[in-house]
């Protein structure tokens, strides 16, 4: 079972990344793109996805496409929130009690990999100017 501490320890490598704290919880940014971040019940949310997110941690993280979000959904429908709020999209949010590191580490570094610019892309995966 995956923390915060770990999205923290994840988001920590990441070059450009800064956590700040929100009305809705910690959240992960890139050159002021936000990547990821705790999901909070917000009256706008679904009533049965806010009784979810308001009895665990749940984390919301920027994927490529909505088609994307679909397949995790449709793939681990017990983890992945079918649906949050409309904004921000395309993202999805997942329970953290049922990801485990690996997963974890994937889904933030390929939701910082949307929102960072190529300069720090390219930093990130060591490659020269």
């Amino acid at each position: 079972m995956a923390t915060l501490d770990d999205l923290r320890r994840t988001a920590e490598r990441m070059p450009g990344s800064e956590e700040r704290s929100t009305t809705g919880g910690a959240a992960w940014f890139v050159r002021g793109k936000p990547y990821a971040w705790e999901c909070h019940p917000w009256p706008s949310v679904p009533a049965d996805m806010r009784e979810v997110i308001a009895a665990e941690l749940v984390v919301g993280v920027k994927v490529a496409d909505q088609v994307d979000a679909l397949a995790l959904v449709e793939m681990m429908p017990d983890v992945f929130l079918r649906t949050t709020t409309p904004w921000g999209e395309p993202k999805v949010a997942f329970r953290m009690a049922g990801i485990d590191d690996d997963h974890l580490i994937e889904l933030v570094t390929e939701a910082w990999r949307m929102q960072a610019p190529k300069y720090l892309r390219r930093e990130f995966d060591g490659e020269d100017g």
